[in-house]
């Protein structure tokens, strides 16, 4: 029977260690929030976000846009919060609307700002091996791995998804960690082959049910980041098979529960670690 992997508790825990690094801080770090439209999740998403920011001692301001602004306006809403100096990290909230080009916002805000690692310097940084910021999803994993002593050296580790997201900032950090990463995705043959030579699965394909206990190695660390809502009980699911993975499993992660806690505390992370910056101290607090 596998070890649950409790995000939920963990990203208490850190949002606690997050406050009391805070509050001896010149000042309150900031965030900025910026809401496109009014998509009830991303409503819900940005609501949680500014209740972790109390929570953390932060403070956050949220700017609410129509979903039929201009990119030119939108684009000259982020032009403003990045030059505010109060304000460590600048957050447009996706998806956007299909009349706006998502790349295009991204690359707006500021690199020092970029709380989410989107920006095409961050990223390039991620690749070279040099940042300090991770986004969001991969770095909750990595800390749920490191507080259940899952190692990564040496080990197989195999990527279900290609997302720049998740995906592929994932094996980055894996690679960094030195573990040996295969990248599947929607057009990979045979993904059972490969998915059962993992010794840590990762997997955020989107695709309720996916993998199956007979896709999974028996001992493997099984990390399931999807949150796939059914559409007759209105439950959320994961793309793993809980109840049959987790009978030959070493560690997995529940959902909810597991990876989605992690993201949220991973951001009051990354927000901590660009306020610090911003006054000069380093990223000694992470």
């Amino acid at each position: 029977m596998a070890i649950i992997l409790d995000g939920k508790a963990l990203a208490a825990s850190l949002r606690r260690k997050y406050r009391e690094e805070a509050a001896h801080l010149p000042r309150r770090p900031g965030i900025a929030v910026i809401l496109v439209g009014d998509d009830p999740a991303s409503q819900l998403y940005v609501k949680n976000k500014a209740k972790d920011c109390e929570e953390c001692g932060f403070f956050s301001r949220r700017f609410d846009l129509p979903a039929d602004v201009s990119e030119e306006a939108l684009i000259g809403t982020i032009n403003k919060l990045n030059a505010m100096p109060a304000i460590d990290g600048v957050l447009v909230q996706l998806p956007l609307p299909a009349s706006i080009n998502e790349r295009r916002i991204i690359e707006a805000i500021a690199p020092e700002k970029d709380v989410d690692a989107f920006h095409p310097l961050n990223v390039g940084r991620m690749v070279r091996g040099d940042s300090g910021i991770w986004p969001c999803t991969p770095a909750g994993i990595g800390e749920l791995l490191d507080a259940y002593q899952i190692p990564v050296e040496g080990k197989i580790c195999v990527m279900v998804g290609r997302s720049d997201i998740v995906g592929k900032p994932m094996g980055l950090l894996l690679l960094r960690r030195n573990g040996t990463v295969i990248y599947c995705h929607s057009r990979t043959p045979d993904l059972a082959a490969l998915t059962c030579q993992a010794d840590i699965l990762i997997v955020a394909a989107g695709c309720p049910g996916l993998i199956r206990a007979d896709m999974v190695k028996p001992g493997a660390a099984v990390i399931d980041v999807a949150m796939n809502r059914d559409p007759v009980t209105g439950k959320f699911t994961g793309d793993v098979c809980f109840d049959e993975v987790k009978e030959l499993a070493s560690h997995i992660t529940p959902v909810p529960g597991g990876v989605g806690p992690m993201t949220r505390a991973m951001l009051m992370r990354n927000v901590l670690l660009l306020a610090r910056e911003h006054m000069g101290l380093g990223q000694s607090g992470e």
